[in-house]
Order: structure tokens, then sequence, then C-alpha cells
């Protein structure tokens, strides 16, 4: 009996050691479970691509990284779309939300976080915060946009950045496409046999920002979605209150693009033609 329970308590012991040392490796290696900069799709494509006229922008941060950037304008344009990419892929991959915006009447800039193309650095939670911190302050500053006129789109990821963003400048809107409530939240739930609250190094928490912006907010998400589960979405959604709508997509979490079907463009023009923003041809 005394052997048994020595032999219990080596096996426990084995267990307890193999599952500290699976802890620390998941502490250590956090940033290559956050960030993909590495994978592209269309990586190579530019706005050139869509015989658009476009600015190839390298913009500036107040930490001292310079962004890469593409400013596509639209002619007669009311206002501006910020688009706040996800933890994959460059602005390469995300040049199909421009034409869309542009039938709407609004221009796109399209900016890359530190570390992803052709941006310096490398990435952090802050460093992403800073980074839309400088690209609204190059829509405000060298475009001479009025909040009110910019509409701030984050996806996945992006949509915690585009949250942060969004309560600190009050823009005239905000569209949250297949984002998460909070970083820690979802990886609760994508590893539920770690202590991912206490371990985490990344809050990304979309839904405490998101009640301090006191504007217009589209969610939109898939039912469908693999990664980030339609419950965040909903979370998200009542969270606010006011002018808002909650758009249900279909496909699944890097299959439903937002201007994927004509019945989801059309949602997202009403939800922006009832924006209060000045006509602005930039």
């Amino acid at each position: 009996m005394a052997a048994l329970k020595q032999m219990l308590l080596q096996i426990l012991g084995i267990v307890a050691v193999s599952y500290a040392v699976v802890v620390l490796l998941m502490w250590l290696t956090q940033d290559r479970l956050v960030y993909f900069p590495q994978i592209a799709g269309s990586a190579t494509m530019t706005p050139a691509a869509l015989r658009l006229p476009y600015e190839n922008l390298r913009i500036a941060t107040a930490d001292g990284e310079t962004l890469a950037a593409w400013w596509i304008p639209a002619a007669d344009a009311k206002g501006a779309v910020l688009v706040l990419h996800g933890n994959a892929g460059s602005i390469a991959d995300r040049l199909d939300y421009v034409q869309p915006f542009h039938a709407m009447a609004y221009s796109v800039l399209l900016v890359d976080y530190r570390g992803y193309g052709a941006s310096t650095g490398k990435p952090t939670e802050a460093g992403t915060y800073a980074d839309a911190q400088a690209a609204w302050r190059w829509l405000t500053e060298q475009r001479g946009l009025q909040p009110a006129q910019i509409v701030v789109l984050g996806e996945s990821l992006g949509g915690a950045v585009a949250a942060d963003l969004a309560a600190r400048v009050q823009p005239g809107a905000l569209l949250l496409v297949a984002a998460f409530t909070s970083a820690t939240d979802l990886g609760s739930e994508i590893y539920p046999w770690l202590p991912v609250r206490l371990i985490s190094r990344y809050r990304y928490d979309t839904l405490a920002q998101l009640r301090r912006y006191g504007g217009p907010v589209m969610v939109a998400h898939s039912r469908d979605d693999e990664i980030v589960p339609f419950a965040h979405g909903q979370r998200l959604y009542t969270a606010v209150s006011g002018s808002n709508k909650l758009l249900e997509m279909r496909g699944g979490h890097n299959d439903a693009f937002l201007f994927g079907r004509p019945e989801w463009t059309q949602a997202v023009a009403e939800f922006l033609s009832r924006l209060a923003v000045s006509d602005v041809n930039k």
C-alpha cells in the first residue's frame, strides 16, 4: 500500500512539473500566439491593382517607429474610414475594403502595425494602440478631418485596437468585425486547461473600452465563426446603447468578409448614412 501511494505521488509530481513547464512555455511564447505578421495572402498587391489613385505613406509614431500605410481618397468624400486589421497578414490583404467604402463616398486609410508589412519595430499591445493613435493624428492633422468625419473599423484583434482608439478620440462611428470581448476571455475559452487570466501579458479588452465610447457602433459577426464565437459579438452589442446595429454574417472567421454579400454591404451603407458627418473632399 505504501509503495502504491509513493508511486501515485511520483506520478502526480511528474504531472505537476510537466504542467508547470507547459505554463511557463506558454508564458514565454505568447507573442507567437498573438501576432502573425509573416502570414500574408496577396502581400505583393497595392492599391494600384484597383486602378485607383493612392498615397504610399510612412507615418511616424510618438515612440519613434515608422508605419507603412496607404491613403486611398474617394471623390467627393464625406469622410474617411481608418481600417485596423487583425493579427495576421498586412494591409495588402485588406484592399477589398476600399471599393465598397468608396461607393459609400468614404476615403480609406489602411495602416500596418509596427512589425507588420513594411512597418518598423515589433508588435506589442501598447504599440498597436500607439500605432492607431498615430494613424488618427495623420487623418486629423495632415488631412484636416474632424473626429465626426472619421469611421474607425477594427477586425478581430484590430477590434480591440479600434475600441481603445474610439474611447480616446470619439470618432464618428465604430465598426467591429469578428471582434472578441477581450484577449483573456478568448484565451480562456481556447485554452480552458490553462490559467490564462493569470499568465496572459495581453488584455486587449474590447468590451471595457467600448463602454467608454459614446458614438454609433456596428458589430458584425458570423454565427459560424470558429475562432471568435458569435457570443463575443453579442456581448459587445448588448454592452452599448444608442444608434447601434448587430450584423449577423455567415462563414468562418477568415471567410465572413464584411462586404461578402450585397445585403451586408447594404446594412453597412444604411448604418453609415445615418451618421451626422460633414461633406469633405480630401
